[in-house]
């Protein structure tokens, strides 16, 4: 990073990366914070509105799933569940029936574990604290500084893959970090926060922003970055990352089935009876189980489910994983997503 190495600021730089004029903390700070203000994409959990149950949702929604997918199941949860009481009224299954298609649908049944214990434990009310948040049940050590940083405006070190990513080229002159968070991105993360409570939100979501929208994997858009003249990447050549990240297959995985599963039961009114997840023509499937258990709900789901054809034995263990976890309960009527 471009940063002088005479100040105490120019100790932050993670491996020497040189290059360009020299710019100050205080410098990268303001950039980013102006460019935030102008340019932030318009999202209802940043509203000043929105209150830290509606945060501590969409930070949990937003784990490994775009924006775009995330606004309607959002806007319907926070229309259904307006505070924890009401989603902790529910039985568990309905967090995973009104998930939709996130995926990862164990993150529902983690917001509907929180949920029962901000009822029990905190009064109905959001903790504050950063230690408090990571107490509740399935809040980790990201989504508890995030929400106490952008619900409470907390001074904590929020580090996604956005961040990390803007950090590795902005001040390690790398295209991407490293492939699984070090203990040194975490000391660079905190060394480069600002020291008041204000400036670190902002930075916090000015950063994540930009590694969304411009400092992004594939293709950055650096003509457009405001701080592009102070990145060690770009001064430096822009060097190929030093592995090619590998992303997640899904057609003809375990994972894949297991959501196809979910989707029949989702689809559902009452239980399914488990030969009917298993085998069978596709439209003797959906026949029967309108008959025998009036769950014909959507039939697309049984049909999507057998569609993929999958093996038998994948079968039993992509539903065997969905009972383990809690998605799925088997009654004597059949299969159905948790009471």
């Amino acid at each position: 990073m471009s940063i002088d190495p005479g100040t105490a600021e120019g100790s932050a730089r993670a491996d020497g990366a040189a290059g360009g004029a020299a710019h100050s903390l205080e410098d990268l700070h303001r950039r980013i914070g102006d460019w935030f203000a102008a340019a932030a994409r318009d999202l209802p959990w940043r509203e000043p509105s929105c209150s830290p149950w509606g945060i501590l949702v969409s930070e949990v929604m937003l784990q490994q799933t775009p924006v775009v997918r995330v606004l309607p199941v959002w806007r319907e949860w926070l229309e259904r569940w307006p505070s924890p009481a009401h989603l902790a009224a529910e039985p568990s299954g309905a967090a995973v029936r009104h998930w939709g298609r996130l995926g990862y649908p164990r993150r529902a049944l983690r917001l509907h574990a929180a949920a029962s214990a901000i009822v029990s434990d905190h009064g109905g009310v959001v903790p504050a604290t950063y230690d408090e948040l990571l107490s509740l049940p399935g809040v980790g050590t990201y989504t508890a500084a995030a929400v106490a940083a952008f619900a409470f405006g907390k001074r904590e070190t929020v580090v996604d893959t956005n961040i990390r990513r803007v950090h590795a080229r902005l001040v390690g002159g790398s295209a991407l970090p490293a492939p699984a968070l070090t203990a040194a991105e975490m000391k660079r993360a905190v060394t480069l926060l600002p020291d008041d409570d204000a400036g670190s939100v902002r930075w916090n979501a000015g950063v994540m922003e930009l590694g969304a929208v411009v400092c992004t994997a594939r293709a950055p858009l650096c003509d457009v970055c405001p701080v592009v003249d102070a990145c060690a990447w770009i001064a430096t050549g822009r060097p190929a990352p030093e592995y090619v990240p590998k992303g997640q297959a899904w057609a003809g995985t375990d994972r894949q089935v297991r959501g196809a599963i979910v989707a029949v039961l989702r689809d559902a009114v009452g239980p399914v009876p488990r030969p009917l997840l298993m085998q069978g023509p596709v439209d003797v499937v959906i026949d029967t189980v309108a008959s025998r258990t009036g769950a014909a709900g959507r039939p697309d789901a049984l049909t999507r489910l057998h569609g993929l054809h999958a093996p038998g034995e994948q079968l039993e263990r992509a539903l065997a994983g969905l009972l383990t976890d809690g998605l799925a309960e088997e009654t004597p009527a059949g299969i159905c997503l948790p009471g």
